[in-house]
């Protein structure tokens, strides 16, 4: 048997092939609400959303946040994500920095808590630490986090 999910994407489009009109972003997004549809009958205990922020922002990507942080009171989620309004519903962040030495390119992963967590969500909102976006990085994180 084949499935087609047919989507509109927007109020007044037609539907069309998922597969066809979906971003990769798009498509993280409608597996997130199929997982959490079917979360209870899901024997998949490990979820990966890759950028499932791509092309979203404010409301959505609070909305997002959310239903990641439902879904992981039962799964192991990881998301890799731009977007301080997901990155701070996370029990756990890592923070992956790309560098360049020797002419050579690595990764360097490394988990952020406490006030460097404070500062990482910071620089996420606004590229810097300034006094308002430490203010509102803790703010978020007290308000959809699980605190600092």
């Amino acid at each position: 048997d084949n499935v087609e999910f047919l989507i509109s994407a927007n109020p007044g489009s037609p539907l069309l092939p998922l597969a066809q009109i979906a971003s990769g972003g798009e498509l993280s997004r409608v597996m997130l609400a199929l997982k959490t549809i079917f979360a209870g009958t899901d024997p998949v205990q490990t979820l990966v959303f890759d950028e499932i922020d791509t092309g979203i922002g404010g409301e959505v990507a609070v909305a997002v946040g959310s239903h990641m942080k439902n879904l992981a009171k039962n799964k192991q989620i990881l998301c890799i994500t731009h977007l301080a309004s997901i990155a701070v519903y996370a029990d756990n962040q890592i923070k992956i920095e790309k560098g360049v030495s020797g002419g050579r390119t690595s990764s360097d992963c490394r988990p952020v808590a406490g006030e460097e967590r404070v500062k990482e969500i910071a620089r996420m909102l606004s590229g810097e630490e300034s006094e308002e976006s430490l203010d509102h990085a803790r703010s978020m994180l007290h308000k959809f986090g699980g605190g600092i």
